[in-house]
């Protein structure tokens, strides 16, 4: 009876998924929305058909099959939903309806087919466990995803945010702008000095005319920051330190009196040794 079910839902995946699609209401801006544009019907049509015949394939007790089918349509529906910023909770809301729909048929074709309660209930256990999987696959998917592209994302605006700006052939600037916490301080810590290696930069001009609250672990990290290019010949001037952030550094006992420290990079840039600007 497995296989004749196999072949009963294969032979309706088109009503299967008209009805399943009927079942849609307004929902603003979603995929899931009944009136979603045509060419998002015609995708959700192919993956909704794809979903049906994944559970399905676990009539046919060849389990190789069912993960590889599986694992297609977890990274296919995984993919789309993300690039269409869907989130989660609507993807499981349309899974259950996916599973509401699909029983619906299995109800028809038991009641047809006079199938017997035990036969019923060995369904039950594999269909349901299909979908189960199905949420489970997606659901990781869709977070490794999403994931990744939040963290390369994180890595762009961190890179973004503390450049290191060539000047003229061996100065450069760090302008720093807005909030610094713990994280963006080690992330400074850590990309600046490859950064003037790269760019053969032997001036630095840290600017933090543009931050306004530094806490002691970054007024810390600064520090450091200014040590480790000291060691690799790089030399540092701290320009824009607002009252607040000395106040820190002198409660710390960091010791900048070895370091320039101008009021603003215009002054710090005036008093220093004259070279070509290529800005």
């Amino acid at each position: 009876m497995d296989q004749e079910l196999y072949q009963y839902l294969t032979e309706h995946l088109t009503e299967i998924t008209d009805e399943w699609l009927m079942m849609r209401d307004d929902k603003n801006g979603s995929v899931y929305s009944k009136d979603a544009s045509t060419e998002t019907v015609e995708l959700l049509r192919k993956q909704n058909e794809l979903t049906n015949m994944t559970v399905t394939s676990v009539l046919l007790e060849d389990k190789e099959k069912f993960n590889e089918q599986l694992e297609q349509w977890a990274v296919t529906v995984a993919h789309s939903r993300a690039e269409s910023q869907t989130p989660i909770y609507e993807v499981l809301w349309a899974l259950s309806k996916v599973r509401e729909v699909y029983w619906r048929f299995v109800g028809k074709f038991s009641n047809e087919n006079n199938i017997t309660v035990s036969a019923m209930g060995v369904w039950s256990s594999k269909i349901n466990t299909a979908f189960d999987k199905l949420n489970i696959e997606f659901a990781e998917k869709y977070y490794n995803l999403v994931t990744r592209r939040l963290v390369a994302q994180q890595n762009l605006i961190t890179e973004l945010s503390s450049p290191v700006i060539p000047i003229s052939q061996s100065k450069g600037i760090l302008p720093l702008i807005g909030d610094i916490d713990t994280l963006r301080a080690k992330m400074i810590l850590e990309t600046i000095p490859g950064k003037c290696m790269e760019a053969q930069v032997e001036h630095l001009f840290i600017d933090l005319s543009g931050v306004s609250i530094i806490d002691t672990m970054v007024a810390h990290e600064i520090f450091q920051l200014i040590q480790v290019l000291g060691l690799l010949g790089v030399q540092s001037t701290l320009t824009g330190i607002r009252p607040e952030i000395a106040q820190t550094s002198v409660q710390l006992g960091l010791n900048f009196s070895k370091i320039p420290t101008y009021s603003t990079l215009r002054l710090a840039l005036e008093n220093s040794e004259k070279e070509p600007v290529i800005l």
